[in-house]
């Protein structure tokens, strides 16, 4: 299959030149609506095992010389001034060998699971996913091999899903998400890539974790499935292949009922969360209500409403979520679970001109159920994609916190007893 590994072993060799590559992926940048911003290519490329693979970094979270994120905003567009220095994630990506040209579409502060009006290259008719939706149809379109994303309710594992991709949302803290960088959400958000392997995501994350960061290991014996009420056969058929390949490895695979009252609770404190960071972002940056997407405004008036009291208690609930999650999990080393309840949601699946916040914010629930616990927790989850008639599905594995290089080997080898996903575009540039 080919994906950034197999690019940068082409690089390599001469195969194909950096230079050629870079300009097939920026020749391609035009397609689904994916990227809204490219820049000319810049300084040294670093030798590691990236080494000379165009990047595309989302228009949201972390950012890159010259290509300071505006999540999506008119409002911060028109404030935008560009960072001179890579941020800590950044620097990590391109001494692994990334090269950053450009920046990938997200809905609005990615208050969306879609990022319209950004298409998905497997069917126009639907969405990529959001809020990394733009990354997603990149990578899934062949734009690039490998893409920055973010994940603060499900925005790396939704698009992932979406489109047939692997990605990881780490263990809160694994990342480095500084020094400027105002994304962190009091831990419930995580930054890494989109790819098409496993092998890429867990280059990636060696390439930029921190030192002491997601070692914890678990001896594989039994996992707990988990379905959520509601779902398409489709979505339960990718759980129970995923389950029919574990126990190939000789693991138990047990049945548990999905922990409703945590995945609400979770969902709350997203929430909650990232309604206060938009109202104090805003407050900082003098941004008016009016100058927002209506579903946007109506998210930083609510959140110049609540009391410190309030933004406490979410930072209190969030750390008993984290050892509830340690508890619902004993007896189990990991937990695998759909990610979509009935599939990829349609362009237009949700309308920022509303001003319905918790509508808003229920319709993420409804589309990926659970999603949030992983963010509320501070856990790592991966999503692997099981192949069949059209779009793959998705399938979540969950672990404790700081298991994450084990779970991304689990992963490794729940794709490699799965039927190799064909995507519908090479990648621009790849021999």
């Amino acid at each position: 299959m080919q994906d950034a590994t197999s690019l940068a072993q082409a690089i390599a060799s001469g195969a194909v030149p950096a230079a050629e590559a870079m300009a097939a992926a920026v020749a391609a940048a035009d397609r689904f609506g994916a990227v809204v911003r490219v820049e000319t290519v810049a300084g040294p490329i670093g030798d590691g095992p990236f080494a000379g693979v165009p990047f595309l970094g989302k228009d949201l979270g972390s950012g890159a010389a010259g290509m300071t994120p505006v999540a999506g905003s008119a409002a911060l567009t028109g404030r935008r001034l560009d960072r001179t220095e890579d941020s800590d994630l950044f620097a990590r990506f391109r001494g692994a060998g990334l090269v950053p040209f450009g920046l990938t579409r997200v809905p609005e502060f990615g208050l969306a699971l879609t990022s319209d009006p950004c298409v998905n290259p497997w069917d126009a008719r639907l969405s990529p996913g959001g809020s990394s939706g733009g990354a997603a149809a990149a990578v899934a379109g062949g734009i690039v091999a490998i893409a920055h994303a973010t994940d603060a309710a499900g925005s790396i594992r939704m698009p992932a899903a979406c489109c047939g991709l692997v990605g990881l949302k780490p263990s809160r803290g694994a990342v480095p998400m500084g020094p400027d960088q105002g994304n962190w959400l009091m831990g419930l958000a995580s930054e890494l890539v989109l790819a098409r392997t496993v092998r890429d995501v867990a280059t990636a994350f060696d390439a930029v974790a921190e030192p002491w960061a997601g070692d914890r290991a678990f001896a594989l014996g039994r996992v707990a499935m988990v379905v959520p009420e509601g779902c398409a056969p489709s979505q339960v058929a990718g759980v129970e292949a995923v389950a029919e390949v574990l126990r190939g490895f000789g693991v138990t695979v047990e049945r548990r009922e999905f922990p409703v009252a945590m995945a609400a609770r979770a969902e709350r404190v997203a929430q909650g969360v990232l309604t206060a960071s938009l109202a104090e972002w805003m407050g900082f940056l003098g941004v008016e209500a009016g100058e927002l997407s209506p579903i946007a405004g109506a998210v930083m008036e609510e959140g110049r409403a609540m009391t410190g009291a309030e933004v406490f208690a979410l930072g209190r609930e969030m750390a008993v979520l984290t050892a509830e999650w340690e508890a619902w999990m004993a007896g189990v080393d990991a937990v695998i679970s759909p990610v979509l309840r009935k599939g990829v949601p349609e362009v237009g699946a949700f309308d920022m001109g509303a001003r319905d916040v918790g509508a808003h914010f229920a319709r993420m629930g409804e589309i990926a159920p659970g999603a949030a616990i992983a963010n509320a927790a501070g856990c790592p989850a991966v999503v692997v994609p099981v192949a069949g008639e059209g779009i793959p599905v998705g399938v979540q594995i969950a672990a404790r916190a700081g298991c994450d290089r084990a779970l991304l080997r689990l992963a490794a080898r729940v794709a490699g007893g799965l039927p190799e996903v064909a995507y519908p575009y090479p990648v621009a540039g790849h021999p």
